[in-house]
C-alpha cells in the first residue's frame, strides 16, 4: 500500500470523527431541555422501580459471559478453515497442521476452565 492509501483512510476516520461530532453538537444544543421529575425518574419496562438497582451479582453469571464470549470468537475463526478445507489438505498441509495447533490450544483452554471448576453452578 502506498502513502496515498493511507492518506485515504485517515481522511474517512476525520470525516467519520466530524460527523459523529456534528450530530452530538446539534443533537446538544438545539434538542429540546425540559426537564420534569417524570423524565428524570428511572423507567424500567413500564414498572415502578423498587429498591436498590446496585445489588451485586454472582461472578459465576459474568464468568460465564465472558466465557461464552472468548469461545464464541474463536469459533469465528473456524469458518474460513472450514469454508477452505479442501484447498488446505489437497495442496499444502500448512493450513491443517496451524488449525490443529488452534484447536488444541482452544482445546486446552478448555479443559483448563473445567479443571477449575469455571462451569460449575451451585
Amino acid at each position: 500500500m502506498s502513502n496515498t492509501d493511507y492518506l485515504l483512510i485517515f481522511i474517512q476516520f476525520i470525516v467519520a470523527g466530524g460527523f459523529v461530532a456534528l450530530v452530538l453538537f446539534v443533537t446538544h444544543f438545539l434538542g429540546p431541555k425540559r426537564k420534569t421529575s417524570d423524565k428524570l425518574e428511572t423507567f424500567e419496562c413500564g414498572i415502578e422501580s423498587q429498591g436498590n438497582a446496585r445489588l451485586p451479582f454472582s461472578i459465576k453469571y459474568f464468568l460465564t459471559a465472558i466465557l461464552f464470549v472468548l469461545f464464541d470468537v474463536e469459533v469465528i475463526f473456524l469458518y474460513p478453515w472450514a469454508v477452505n478445507f479442501k484447498e488446505f489438505t489437497a495442496t499444502d498441509m500448512t493450513g491443517f497442521i496451524s488449525m490443529v495447533v488452534f484447536m488444541g490450544l482452544l482445546l486446552l483452554g478448555f479443559i483448563y476452565i473445567i479443571k477449575k471448576g469455571a462451569l460449575k453452578w451451585e
